[in-house]
């Protein structure tokens, strides 16, 4: 394995675990109300279906970000991913509903996987740049992580909240790169190869900054 895959996986595995926290909480939510004997079940079936299903559409989407543009696109999507992981600190986990049936239970856990899992799927692709075997392998050795790891990381980013910059630094330069790799602008860049190499590191700063001086203003704001 060469250093180039090798820092896609990587970066693919930290965007999943970044991204990927809140699904615990999901699982907990849609299995709560089952007899204790179905809910390792519930557990189990509805993580499965929603592998299956993130995996599908994160293919879905490598191929999408081959159309002209989309790229260039996804890219700006995601530098508003980035920003957002930095000031949005309230998930909005109300409306996600126990199942009082394992079915329902596991549709509940899958459906609210794919509404959730949207920035996700955007973060994994645009980093995989078009490597299905990227993805699959990433999503395999992360979402175990996930499930079982989700309360620690949880609670390392509210202890630790630079660990939340560290990540919203990852997808800055995911969608930095996923700009640098736009089709339509591959001359450009390759007669701008210092633009090439600055241009993620610039997002990476932008980012950060905009999201560090947003949340201390209110905070500020907050304790005034």
């Amino acid at each position: 394995m060469d250093v180039e895959f090798l820092t896609a996986l990587f970066i693919i595995i930290g965007i999943d675990i970044v991204l990927g926290g809140d699904n615990a909480i999901v699982i907990a939510l849609a299995s709560r109300n089952l007899p204790e004997s179905q809910r390792n079940k519930a557990i189990f079936l509805g993580t499965g279906l929603a592998i299956v299903v993130r995996i599908l559409l994160t293919i879905l989407a490598v191929y999408l970000l081959k159309i002209p543009f989309l790229q260039l696109v996804g890219g700006v999507l995601l530098i508003f991913i980035a920003y957002k992981l930095l000031v949005d600190d309230e998930d909005d986990t109300s409306k996600i509903r126990a199942g009082v049936t394992l079915s329902a239970a596991v549709k509940t856990i899958v459906f609210a996987d794919i509404v959730m899992g949207f920035d996700n799927v955007i973060a994994v692709a645009g980093a995989a740049h078009g490597n299905i075997f990227l993805v699959i392998i990433g999503l395999l050795v992360s979402v175990p992580i996930i499930i079982w790891g989700s309360k620690i990381i949880l609670y390392l980013m509210e202890r630790f909240t630079a660990l939340v910059y560290v990540g919203a630094g990852i997808l800055a330069f995911t969608a930095g790169k996923m700009i640098t790799h736009e089709t339509r602008l591959i001359d450009f860049f390759h007669g701008n190869e210092m633009m090439k190499v600055a241009l993620p590191i610039v997002i990476i700063i932008l980012v950060l900054i905009a999201g560090y001086s947003r949340n201390t203003y209110f905070n500020r704001n907050k304790a005034a």
